[in-house]
């Protein structure tokens, strides 16, 4: 059994806000520089935004598909063994039947030995706003268990983008232990978009005293403009369209003490049940 992992005062999380196109071998390399800045900031956890193996503006679908054993994971495993930095990244799986016309969208958590420690599948498809990623891919199980990641004394709980905008998400998260919710994303440019990604990212924080780190991709047809929200609802860093790389601390002793002064999810009447 491996020894559990220190506690300590603060968790480094490093955001990569990187560009990525459809040409997989050279998103790896993006990969590869991502986890040499975050090992010499000497973060816990590097978080990649959504579709960080393959992405084109005009939609993802089953021909950005690899496997957990493909390229992508590995080598986020690899690097997560080599460096001691735990990963969360935004990918695409195969669909879940034989000869399936459409992929999933999907979150890997790997921990800093280099387990994959789970899966998240994305349950709200981006239907909206002009976009129809259900003709891409297929939905995950609305009732599957929330992935959350230990790192450093701090959970770490998964979102993607588009959950951003259904508030229940974030709370099951929450209820599942989450301290810090994480949101991989390529959020669609357009017009209010920013505006609605800055807004709700800061609503998540607030109505559930946690910290939300939220990664956009950066790139053609999307916004980038990642930001990290206290618990409190403060924004602490905020980036703009550009592609780049930060690294900043996660307070543990900051969450608790909000939570122990707005107790609202200890207030809260009503529970979160999955549709079917």
């Amino acid at each position: 059994m491996r020894p559990a992992p220190p506690v300590r005062p603060a968790v480094r999380v490093t955001l990569a806000q990187v560009a990525v196109s459809d040409d997989h071998a050279a998103n790896r390399e993006t990969v590869l520089d991502a986890f040499v800045t975050a090992g010499l900031a000497r973060a816990d956890v590097l978080v990649l935004p959504e579709y960080a193996s393959g992405f084109r503006p005009q939609g993802v679908g089953p021909e950005h598909a690899e496997p957990l054993d493909g390229p992508f994971v590995t080598l986020l495993r690899e690097r997560a063994a080599a460096t001691g930095v735990a990963v969360l990244a935004g990918t695409t799986l195969p669909g879940t039947s034989a000869g399936s016309d459409r992929a999933v969208n999907a979150v890997v958590a790997v921990d800093a030995t280099g387990d994959l420690v789970g899966v998240y599948r994305k349950v709200h498809l981006y239907d909206a706003f002009g976009h129809r990623e259900s003709e891409r891919l297929e939905p995950g199980p609305a009732d599957a268990p929330p992935l959350v990641l230990d790192v450093a004394g701090l959970r770490f709980g998964v979102l993607t983008c588009y959950d951003l905008r259904f508030p229940e998400s974030a709370r099951r998260v929450v209820d599942a232990g989450a301290q810090v919710l994480v949101v991989p994303a390529a959020w669609a440019a357009g017009d209010l978009k920013a505006m609605h990604w800055r807004a709700l990212a800061v609503a998540r924080a607030i109505e559930n005293t946690a910290a939300v780190v939220a990664v956009g991709q950066a790139g053609k047809g999307v916004t980038g403009r990642s930001l990290v929200v206290g618990p409190d609802g403060v924004v602490g860093l905020e980036l703009d369209e550009a592609p780049a790389i930060r690294t900043v601390d996660v307070d543990g002793a900051l969450l608790a003490s909000v939570r122990e002064t707005n107790p609202s999810l200890a207030n809260r009447r009503y529970a979160v049940v999955p549709r079917d």
